[in-house]
């Protein structure tokens, strides 16, 4: 059965009552008395803090604020603000820059040797990889045709020489008629008609003799001609090189000309390595100045080189110029036709100066530099780069050396604008 007791802050089960909460005396233990802060410690801490914040106080705000007033009494009393620069001197570099440009490996002298003589191919003394020097026999031919061609020659030149003589012979006939007619007209035994036709007869038995003469010159000339088609029937090599092809066979009939190719020789030692040479330093190639040379083949290694020639012109559609490199190849490691990597120092045509990659100001009016005059003021100059190399750039035109440059430029360096330089 459930009771209510008037002194328990909750029903009790079975007669049990559950004492009140607040009641400290149900708790076994006394508790202690609250903590009390003395007036005089709340008065200490609120006078520290008092101080803390007047130190922030004096510390940032304070001179931010006198910076502040200063400012505004110089804006109202029109005293300007003078910027304070760091200036360098434009520092003249070498303007040797290397180059990387692929080249073509070639022959120094490369021919094909035609037949000058018809006939057919009676031996050949040279193959493919054949070492030769220059006058070396490297075929033989038999040529039939033109020995008839001698023969027949020699024939008509012992006509002509008959000629000659024959005409000869006339011409001294004609010329003693004519010495006798000359005594006998006056006298009156012959008649002027037969002295005029007499003298006639001796100026053409003249001109017969020079005919003949020069029939007789024209066939020793013609039997020349075929004496030196008949050399031809022997093929030398035209220069000292090596023998790349071998396109005839023995028997086979060629014909004078170039439809009847016989061996292709070319000559290795040194070769030749071209090259196209870019327009902005095209005029700086001179011959004489080394090259390396590299190939794929020969990893690690260089040939050294040097330039023997360049055209002297720009092509109109690469913009480039062609240069001919030498390099010595005794042994024969370069081959005609490979590519080759060469590597060229070549000078720009104009003086580069050199000034930190800070004083370059890049805006809508181009590329500009700082410069202090003599008057305490920057000047803006237009420059051109020659080359960036991150810390520095190279100034290819604007500069002459002497300008005071400022080291780090800005949107506030305007033209007039006075500075005042660091030193």
């Amino acid at each position: 059965m459930i009771q209510l007791d008037p002194n328990l802050s909750r029903p009790s089960i079975d007669g049990a009552a559950t004492p009140k909460a607040n009641d400290p005396s149900d708790l076994g233990f006394a508790l202690p008395q609250p903590a009390r802060v003395s007036r005089g410690r709340m008065l200490l801490l609120g006078a520290a803090a008092i101080v803390v914040l007047a130190a922030a106080f004096a510390i940032g705000f304070l001179p931010m604020y006198r910076q502040r007033q200063a400012l505004q009494a110089s804006v109202k009393s029109g005293a300007p603000v003078t910027l304070r620069v760091e200036v360098v001197k434009p520092a003249q570099t070498s303007s040797e820059r290397a180059f990387g440009l692929p080249g073509s490996v070639q022959a120094l002298e490369e021919t094909i040797v035609y037949p000058r003589a018809s006939g057919y191919l009676r031996k050949w003394h040279g193959d493919l990889g054949d070492k030769v020097t220059e006058g070396d026999l490297l075929a033989e031919i038999d040529t039939p045709e033109i020995d008839q061609q001698i023969a027949q020659a020699r024939a008509e030149l012992a006509q002509a020489e008959a000629g000659l003589a024959q005409a000869k012979a006339n011409s001294g006939f004609s010329k003693q008629s004519l010495e006798r007619y000359e005594k006998l007209a006056p006298a009156g035994v012959a008649s002027q008609e037969e002295l005029e036709k007499t003298r006639a007869q001796a100026d053409v038995s003249i001109a017969n003799v020079s005919v003949a003469s020069a029939n007789v010159e024209a066939q020793r000339a013609n039997i020349q001609r075929f004496a030196q088609l008949k050399s031809f029937a022997r093929v030398l090599a035209p220069f000292s090189g090596t023998i790349t092809a071998r396109t005839v066979e023995r028997g086979a009939l060629v014909t004078a000309g170039s439809s009847s190719p016989l061996f292709k020789i070319s000559a290795t030692d040194p070769v030749r390595v071209f090259v196209q040479v870019p327009q902005d330093v095209a005029s700086s190639v001179h011959v004489g100045e080394t090259a390396q040379v590299s190939v794929r083949e020969f990893p690690g290694r260089t040939f050294e080189g040097q330039i023997a020639r360049s055209a002297g012109s720009l092509d109109a559609t690469t913009r480039t110029m062609t240069t001919e490199v030498r390099v010595p190849n005794p042994k024969g490691e370069l081959l005609s036709g490979m590519y080759a990597e060469v590597a060229l120092k070549l000078p720009a045509s104009h003086r580069v100066f050199e000034v930190p990659a800070t004083a370059l100001l890049n805006d809508a009016k181009g590329l500009r530099v700082a410069v202090v005059g003599a008057d305490a003021c920057i000047r803006l100059v237009p420059v051109v780069i020659e080359r960036d190399t991150g810390s520095t750039i190279e100034i290819a035109s604007g500069l002459d050396g002497s300008e005071r440059v400022v080291k780090l430029a800005s949107a506030q360096l305007t033209d007039g604008t006075p500075v005042d330089v660091a030193h």
